[in-house]
């Protein structure tokens, strides 16, 4: 198996030229660099360690230094396109495909968490990476993960803009590089093993900072969300699509609290994540998932229990400010700018069909993995 380094003869020895060939110069110390004649009585002693231990340290140490400028250097491998095409086979005109890693690198992700509308889906993606996908990444594109991954998390120390999210995919990225250094073997990652290590005390670090963030008291002389109307302040709590954000409201204020426990509030949450669940067209199914969901005459239900107990069965309905779309007419997938699409009728990408608008289709985080497996 060849040894990739400076030298691909043996990186770390020296070679002279003889009238036979090039021979490598053994050196056992430092001290020999000049003396090339070794005393033998030197050699056959018992305190010969030392002149081992400085060759092997210089070359241990020059080596970690290499392997630490290679992990904290923050070039992205990126190209920051606005489009990409997606490429699933080989053709006359076009050979090899396109892979998950390539798009996280083409991708401009950097610039995308920076957006509201686009933060949670990227930190959604990139959990479902996490789980699955991380032993499929290059090592370019594995670097840029975790470069984007620290860039996400700086911006919740910063704007402490939903916490939940990255605590979330924090743990699950923890508990696959566990699993995958641990039980599977390290030889499923791309790397030297310190780095892995490194990076899995990055982790921790992380998680450590977000545990012990602090969001300061703002401090407002106007109108305030108390201030507002009962029916304005319940229609607010209405919009809200998620659980967990309904009960850490509840938890500001009593009045919060009791708009919180609304039954009517969680009737529409259920109806909004599982209303259009698909059933199987079988009688027994479908009074399972009318049970399921509370469809009685008498509508006696407790609809916030109801709410987590078809969590448990049933996928909730994913949704987003903005999201990769892609073009089934040309094979491309790209992020769309609402703005210049708007204004300057462009789509994102070079299209040629008749009807752009016809062929675009938003990509969902699970969709974006199941667009990469051939």
């Amino acid at each position: 198996m060849p040894f990739l380094g400076k030298d691909w003869r043996s990186p770390g020895w020296s070679w002279t030229k003889t009238d036979h060939g090039w021979k490598r110069i053994v050196f056992f110390g430092h001290e020999l660099e000049n003396n090339k004649e070794i005393d033998l009585e030197e050699l056959c002693s018992d305190n010969n360690e030392n002149l081992f231990f400085g060759e092997v340290c210089e070359l241990a140490n020059t080596k970690r230094k290499k392997e630490l400028y290679n992990n904290n250097t923050k070039s992205q491998f990126v190209f920051r396109d606005k489009w990409i095409y997606v490429q699933k086979g080989s053709t006359k005109e076009r050979h090899g495909y396109c892979t998950i890693g390539e798009a996280l690198n083409r991708l401009d992700f950097s610039s995308a968490i920076q957006d509201l509308r686009r933060f949670n889906y990227v930190a959604k993606l990139f959990q479902l990476i996490a789980r699955s996908q991380l032993t499929s990444l290059s090592g370019a594109a594995q670097k840029n993960y975790f470069n984007i991954l620290e860039k996400i998390v700086r911006k919740v120390l910063e704007d402490h803009y939903n916490p939940r999210l990255v605590k979330e995919l924090l743990q699950d990225l923890s508990s696959t590089l566990h699993s995958l250094t641990i039980h599977v073997g390290r030889c499923v990652l791309v790397g030297n093993v310190n780095i892995w290590l490194c990076r899995l005390e990055t982790i921790v670090k992380w998680q450590q900072e977000l545990n012990n963030m602090q969001i300061p008291k703002q401090m407002y002389t106007g109108l305030s969300f108390n201030d507002l109307p009962l029916y304005m302040q319940n229609k607010i709590l209405c919009k809200l699509s998620d659980a967990c954000d309904i009960i850490n409201l509840g938890q500001a204020t009593p009045t919060l609290h009791v708009l919180s426990e609304n039954r009517t509030l969680w009737k529409k949450l259920c109806q909004f994540h599982f209303s259009d669940k698909p059933v199987r067209k079988t009688s027994t199914a479908h009074t399972q998932f009318c049970r399921n969901l509370g469809l009685t005459r008498a509508d006696n239900v407790d609809w916030k229990l109801m709410y987590f107990t078809l969590q448990k069965h049933y996928p909730m309905k994913e949704q987003y400010g903005d999201t990769l779309h892609f073009c089934k007419h040309c094979s491309i997938l790209f992020w769309k700018d609402r703005h210049v699409a708007l204004f300057l009728k462009d789509f994102g990408h070079p299209c040629t069909a008749n009807d752009p608008d016809s062929c675009l289709m938003p990509i969902s985080p699970q969709h974006f993995i199941d667009l990469f497996k051939f």
